[in-house]
């Protein structure tokens, strides 16, 4: 049976797991733009629930599992962040007003997982994390029927089954045969349910970096309450040992941490016991200790008294804005440019976020929470971004949420200028998502990473040329990449051209590429604009 508190023991050491692995699955990914990878927006969702189960005290299986649904739900990041949301979500409901859970109820509570992450994907691509999940999940209810299986063997068998998919996936998608990797979001799934077993096995993973720093919205801590601090004191310690300890085993100092306390670490090192936990005796913690040998960097901290000084610092409630018009807008942009910009086009609130910095549902839902508005379009500007406006979207009980999916600056900018303030809101977002299909977009960045993809070897640094959100010029000189980018735009013909140059991008610059784009489009109107935007050197619209 897993328990309530081996639940959350679970999802901590999951969290760990991928955090320790992070670097490697961004890597994965095929798509060479820098991007809010897939490791770290991973990472960072399932790091909301942990910091939720971090002091949960005494509870079941299915409040354990509730509680980490919807932490992980407001701290999606990124396609891959919901996604993974949304499969513990659906475990939480297969384990709704269980006590605890046996392996037939773990196989069922993912399989629900499974079926609540394929519901909100429209066009489900296989040979991603949807996949692995899937198929793990079918061969686990196979292997779970015969009755007789303990949930750490039918943990293990799932584990080892999403590997075996996970290994499969480039047979399944050419981009990834073509890059020589397995998926980055099955890869980071996998990892974290194989912390996950080791937390069950008793081997729990403990973080070999500082967690994920990330501000916090009020959402992200709406579930945390003081009563849930079960033990005071966060003790932290290193013991050095020495020849005047009467004591050598580390297992008897963790296991009398355990008796006293929770969140234990107990890590030998060589000549030195590094040790965390959570209890309401640090004094014994510490006694205890010396009978191992000296301590250094000792640290104690109240806990209690740290939650009551954040609930000072933030309102006891979400903000939500008083309606005092029907429609408003909240947009996703980086960049001060371009955020005067939306601003200037009517848009009331702006989530500063993009391709590297992919805003979490909780940050989306505050935004539509403090438009005085009652009803809310959200404007994503960044396909990696929809799934979680869409999350926002089912979150908002104070103002109806209408998502209109631009996957670019431009496309949310002439998705503006369809705005009718006379119209139904159906009609508005018709309007509005009708005139997406009206500009064309590019962009130039830069390589990442080495990486082939679509047929384009790359090398990092190299300058990449997208077609609205697809590579699909490399070169190493600007001129010849804004030359190549214009002359498939030129064919579909425009009469503006808007330029919006980067951070990185001095005027000078920028005046040059206009020259270069006017001179290729001489009928057109060309205007040149700061965006103030990080990673893209440009990004163009044609209309």
């Amino acid at each position: 049976m897993i328990t309530g508190k081996q639940y959350c023991e679970m999802i901590i050491s999951g969290c760990n797991h991928i955090s320790n692995q992070k670097a490697a699955i961004n890597a994965l990914n095929v798509f060479p733009v820098p991007d809010g990878d897939t490791g770290t927006n991973m990472t960072l969702t399932i790091s909301a629930a942990a910091r939720e189960l971090q002091n949960m005290g005494e509870c079941t299986v299915a409040q354990a599992s509730d509680r980490a649904a919807g932490a992980m739900l407001k701290g999606a990041r990124g396609n891959s962040g919901v996604i993974l949301s949304l499969l513990f979500r659906g475990i939480s409901k297969g384990l709704k007003e269980k006590e605890t859970c046996n392996a037939q109820e773990l196989a069922a509570a993912i399989t629900q997982g499974v079926k609540a992450a394929y519901r909100a994907v429209m066009k489900p691509t296989e040979g991603t994390v949807l996949t692995v999940s899937r198929v793990a999940a079918e061969r686990l209810v196979k292997y779970t029927e015969k009755g007789d299986v303990s949930v750490v063997e039918a943990l293990e068998y799932y584990v080892q089954e999403a590997n075996k998919v996970l290994a499969e996936t480039p047979e399944m998608l050419p981009q990834l045969k073509q890059a020589g990797v397995v998926d980055a979001g099955g890869k980071g799934f996998a990892v974290v349910m194989e912390g996950a077993l080791l937390a069950l096995k008793g081997e729990a993973v403990q973080p070999q970096d500082e967690p994920e720093q990330v501000t916090q919205t009020v959402q992200d801590e709406v579930y945390l309450r003081e009563e849930d601090i079960k033990f005071t004191y966060c003790t932290e310690y290193i013991v050095t040992v020495d020849e005047t300890a009467t004591k050598d085993n580390p297992a008897e100092l963790r296991s009398y941490l355990e008796s006293i306390g929770d969140s234990v670490v107990c890590v030998p090192d060589n000549d030195i016991i590094k040790v965390h936990v959570h209890t309401n005796h640090p004094g014994r913690a510490i006694e205890e200790a010396l009978r191992y040998g000296m301590l250094v960097n000792l640290k104690i901290d109240n806990m209690k008294e740290e939650f009551r000084e954040r609930q000072k610092n933030q309102p006891a409630e979400p903000e939500i804005a008083e309606p005092a018009k029907k429609y408003g807008f909240v947009s996703v942009v980086a960049g001060e440019g371009l955020a005067a910009l939306y601003k200037d086009l009517g848009v009331d609130t702006v989530v500063e976020g993009g391709q590297t910095m992919n805003p979490s549902t909780a940050d989306i839902l505050a935004a539509v929470n403090k438009t005085p508005s009652e009803i809310v379009f959200v404007l994503p500007n960044n396909k990696n971004i929809i799934m979680a406006a869409e999350q926002a979207k089912e979150l908002s009980t104070a103002k109806q949420v209408v998502v209109i999916p631009t996957k670019t600056v431009p496309q949310g900018v002439t998705a503006m200028l369809g705005f009718d303030e006379n119209m139904e809101a159906e009609e508005v977002a018709a309007a509005m998502t009708e005139q997406i299909g009206y500009v064309q977009t590019a962009q130039v960045t830069y390589a990442a990473r080495d990486s082939v993809f679509d047929d384009h070897e790359i090398k990092e640094g190299q300058l990449l040329g997208l077609l609205e959100t697809k590579v699909t010029y490399v070169e190493d000189e600007m001129s010849a990449v804004v030359e190549k980018l214009f002359q498939s735009m030129a064919e579909k013909g425009g009469s503006y051209v808007n330029i919006y140059y980067g951070e990185d991008v001095s005027e000078e610059d920028a005046v040059k590429v206009q020259e270069q784009v006017q001179a290729m489009m001489p009928d057109a109107e060309v205007i040149c604009l700061p965006g103030g935007q990080p990673v893209y050197h440009y990004i163009f619209s044609v209309e």
